[in-house]
């Protein structure tokens, strides 16, 4: 069963948004107030971009977002140039023919409480994103640089606030003010995203985490057998060459 999160959107975002002023939230969040477990995830940024590099020249074509997750066609299925993502982990649901590349970048990511998901997000050279809402007040997102093009670099626009990304750099945002990503140059750009439950009050928290729990089994479960899908497609022996 997918739940189509739309349908229900207004009434979860109307309910959370009793807690704090949706008008006045925040665009840009500091990590060591949020979460400070984070921290460790940009300080193995070493060992996960070395992981990234290696297998990224090893591994055969990636899903585009919307393959995934049919929800993101009209951000991820714009242009003929290609938005990917490889998923590490799904709200517990970890596609092993991926982690099995990344063991230090999931070993990072397992520290992080409240996760929801993790996944690096790829975009093409001149692949931009318009501009969209994250569909849900119940969640942050956290971005660590990868591979970011230091030339004509592409930037991200929250709520009109714009943001360069930079490799080792990591930022965290509220997903759900309208964003974009205006990409003009000439080679990859490459994310890890993290995404953690928002800190509410004890009440909004409990009704969050069973709005989470629930589109865990319906909307998430889904999108997490597609990765696995695309994970256990590949040929063994490319598999074993990029370890």
């Amino acid at each position: 069963m997918k739940l189509d999160y739309h349908l229900v959107q207004p009434l979860l975002n109307g309910f959370l948004g009793l807690f704090f002023d949706p008008k006045k939230r925040p665009t840009f969040f500091r990590i060591d107030e949020v979460c400070p477990e984070l921290n460790a995830v940009t300080a193995a940024y070493p060992a996960i971009r070395r992981e990234f590099e290696r297998h990224m020249k090893t591994l055969p074509s990636l899903p585009q977002y919307h393959d995934l997750d049919p929800n993101e066609g009209k951000i991820s299925d714009k242009s003929p140039k290609r938005w990917n993502v490889l998923m590490l982990d799904v709200l517990g649901f970890k596609p092993e023919g991926n982690c099995a590349h990344f063991p230090e970048t999931c070993r990072a990511v397992s520290g992080v409480p409240n996760l929801i998901q993790a996944f690096f997000s790829i975009l093409d050279p001149e692949k931009s994103v318009p501009e969209h809402e994250g569909p849900y007040y119940g969640y942050l997102r956290y971005h660590l640089g990868v591979h970011c093009p230091t030339q004509n670099p592409p930037h991200l626009v929250v709520n009109k606030q714009p943001y360069v990304w930079k490799d080792g750099e990591a930022v965290m945002f509220d997903d759900s003010w309208p964003h974009s990503v205006v990409n003009h140059c000439a080679s990859p750009r490459a994310v890890l995203i993290i995404d953690i439950r928002r800190p509410l009050p004890s009440v909004a928290d409990a009704f969050n985490r069973f709005v989470i729990w629930v589109a865990r089994h319906t909307y998430y479960a889904a999108v997490a057998r597609k990765a696995d899908q695309y994970a256990t497609r590949r040929p063994q022996a490319v598999v074993q060459a990029a370890q």
